[in-house]
């Protein structure tokens, strides 16, 4: 064999390897991933693994867009609501609803997971948002104090006005902090706009404590908690009982703390999901909203966030089954109502309360 046609078998053989291992280059190289925002508040929280296992079913990057607290985030994607910085917004919850739906920022949706929901949190009757989750702002107590102290726990929002528990309740500011905002409608729902200032008046004069945040109130001024400080009461949630439980130092089987579920002393928060109008990931956005409402994602929601999952089908983990108690009658104050009044109620207590 001359050297042109040995050179020419070389090169021949050369070519057909590289095309072989080009072809094994395409096929083993993964698909260009595209990547769905997430708009939410600083509060969302979802196990790694649950949340990668959506992205390796999709093939998918979820961006997660923290973006303050839920207020500030709704206001952020209203600003924005001509280029969206995401595709979804997570976090609207029924103080934010109508503000939220009246400004059009969200496209129509219904999942096949809604079925699994309960019709008490479906309050778009045109499936611009899908509920999630949901909890309950509460009184909680200090189990110890009124067992050490011989007193009963109070059983209602009127009852917080009696001299046995002067000076023993500390709330936050409505104008600051999600869950005062939370307890002043509960007292708004029950005593009503016209009486519930006056109702406010008696807890001045009864030595109500109010601070900024649910930090301060909780880990600093009540006396359940880890802070131990002098209130007994502070405004909570009905999943804070169970998770002194899940975080203790040393195992314990019993919260220290309950939460008080009377006859509408608590209000109910209800956080929704929607696709921002806009999106060019309409059929991603879709896949997530029916993930968030499908069982894996639900029974994340508990230990991860500390609220209920809206699905009737999800399980509870333990702690919660246990520890945690939710309202039967929370006080109801309607979305629209709220979107409406929600400045004046807030303006008109900080005028009696902060003078």
């Amino acid at each position: 064999m001359n050297i042109a046609a040995k050179t020419m078998i070389i090169l021949a053989a050369f070519i057909s390897t590289l095309s072989l291992t080009s072809c094994n280059n395409a096929i083993s190289e993964p698909q260009d991933r595209l990547t769905l925002t997430i708009m939410t508040h600083d509060s969302f929280a979802v196990s790694e693994e649950v949340l990668s296992s959506f992205q390796e079913q999709h093939n998918v990057k979820v961006n997660i867009l923290n973006s303050g607290d839920a207020s500030t985030t709704v206001n952020l994607a209203i600003l924005n609501k001509t280029n969206p910085l995401a595709d979804v917004l997570y976090g609207i919850d029924n103080t934010l609803l109508t503000r939220a739906l009246d400004n059009n920022i969200l496209e129509k949706y219904e999942s096949p997971f809604s079925s699994s929901v309960a019709n008490e949190f479906l309050l778009d009757t045109q499936q611009r948002v899908t509920p999630i989750n949901y909890g309950d702002v509460c009184i909680n107590y200090d189990k110890s104090y009124f067992n050490d102290n011989n007193i009963e726990i109070p059983d209602s929002l009127q009852s917080l006005t009696n001299p046995d528990y002067a000076n023993l309740l500390v709330v936050q500011n409505p104008a600051a902090s999600s869950p005062g905002l939370a307890f002043l409608l509960a007292t708004i729902g029950h005593f009503g706009p016209e009486e519930y200032l006056d109702y406010w008046l008696d807890l001045k004069n009864n030595g109500v404590k109010i601070v900024e945040n649910w930090e301060t109130a909780y880990y600093t001024e009540f006396s359940g908690s880890s802070g131990k400080g002098d209130y007994p009461l502070v405004v909570s949630y009905a999943s804070s009982p169970p998770a002194e439980v899940i975080f203790a130092t040393e195992p314990i089987e019993e919260a220290p703390t309950g939460s008080i579920v009377a006859n509408e002393t608590c209000f109910r928060q209800i956080e929704f999901v929607g696709i921002l109008n806009g999106t060019t990931n309409r059929i991603l956005s879709e896949a997530w909203i029916d993930f968030m409402l499908s069982e894996t994602f639900q029974e994340d929601i508990p230990m991860q966030m500390f609220m209920f999952p809206v699905n009737t089908e999800a399980e509870l983990p333990l702690e919660f089954i246990e520890h945690a108690q939710l309202a039967s009658n929370p006080s109801i104050v309607s979305p629209e109502d709220i979107d409406t009044h929600r400045e004046s109620w807030i303006k008109s207590w900080s005028a009696l309360m902060l003078n």
